[in-house]
């Protein structure tokens, strides 16, 4: 038991670890210029303002998805509809800004609040499928997923086409419509201090008020907080909506402070590396912004790597998917652990 409760502990700092790890190896095996690639891979991101800024903005829809999957876990619910969830968040937030350009600011804010509403209503409808009728929500918020993102893609590339550009991607939202840049001549928008206060209102949130203590309990032992008086079917329904709420932020953040646009299937892989961040930091609210900016780091180093040798991009994908097994073995285990104990 001692050895189990360590093992927990420390998964925060081992499981990166042995993602590392593994990435040395491949780096060995693969590259012809090992040791120049392990140069670049690890310190490219810091060399410039422009590759460091450009790291701590890929972490912003990590950041705010690995919210919404922290919530989620926090009711004992698992969202896995991600990725569909911030491809709607961004279009409908596009979609919106692009008629609400006149009112400049406001426009932009009531724009990626319908994007993130719209999000949470999709991963509510989850959550509601399972109060009412005990459907899996794991099946239902990938399903739903799936069927999203083609719709969006129809949209993009038929009646949202910007006919004056090369890609598939709707028109540019107008500039009094964007997220101020903070960290110049990278792409870091103000939407990276947004993520932030969010981590620290989400942990205030669980932690600090009556509706974050049933949470937690709803999510450690549905069958005490229901006989303690405790809606569980509600908490249920409430956290689903508020973790597609934090998907269709992501979405819309990327839009308002990044591309301006929504280029068909940009977003895509995004929910699965903001579940791997949810995962490493073990649904803490606090832990995701250093397991979210641990991920962007990988991606950013391989991206420099690869530019400066001959080192593929799928590296970082290798070293994700480690951790990503790794992290999602712990998760299960504890799942069925306290079901066991149910």
């Amino acid at each position: 038991m001692l050895g189990e409760g360590i093992f927990k502990r420390f998964s925060l700092v081992w499981v990166p670890l042995i993602g590392i790890l593994f990435l040395l190896l491949f780096i060995f095996i693969l590259s012809d210029e090992p040791f120049k690639a392990l140069y670049f891979f690890f310190w490219g991101p810091f060399r410039s303002v422009f590759s460091f800024g450009n790291m701590l903005n890929a972490s912003v829809p990590l950041i705010l998805g690995a919210l919404g999957i922290t919530i989620a876990m926090k009711a004992g619910n698992l969202n896995l509809g991600g990725e569909g969830q911030i491809y709607l968040g961004a279009f409908v937030t596009t979609a919106a800004a692009l008629e609400l350009s006149s009112i400049g600011l406001m426009g932009a804010f009531a724009a990626v609040a319908a994007g993130s509403f719209l999000s949470g209503v999709l991963a509510g409808f989850s959550g509601y499928c399972k109060a009412k009728w005990n459907t899996n929500e794991l099946i239902s918020t990938f399903l739903l997923s799936c069927a999203v993102i083609p719709v969006v893609n129809y949209l993009v590339t038929g009646p949202f086409l910007d006919p004056e550009t090369s890609l598939l991607s709707t028109g540019k939202i107008a500039d009094n419509m964007r997220l101020p840049l903070i960290l110049k001549p990278s792409g870091l928008s103000a939407g990276f201090l947004i993520a932030v206060v969010f981590v620290f209102i989400v942990d205030f949130f669980l932690k600090k008020t009556r509706t974050g203590y049933e949470i937690r309990m709803t999510g450690h032992n549905e069958l005490f907080a229901r006989y303690g008086g405790i809606n569980t079917k509600y908490n249920t329904v409430i956290t689903m909506i508020l973790s597609g709420f934090f998907y269709g932020l992501a979405g819309g953040i990327l839009v308002l402070g990044t591309h301006y646009a929504v280029i068909r299937e940009f977003s895509s892989g995004l929910g699965w590396s903001a579940l791997t961040a949810a995962l490493i930091a073990r649904f803490s609210p606090i832990a995701v912004i250093p397991c979210a900016l641990f991920l962007a780091w990988i991606e950013a180093g391989a991206r420099s790597a690869m530019q400066n040798t001959g080192l593929t991009f799928e590296t970082a994908y290798i070293a994700q998917a480690v951790i990503f097994f790794l992290s999602t073995s712990l998760v299960i285990r504890n799942i069925f652990t306290r079901e066991g104990r149910g």
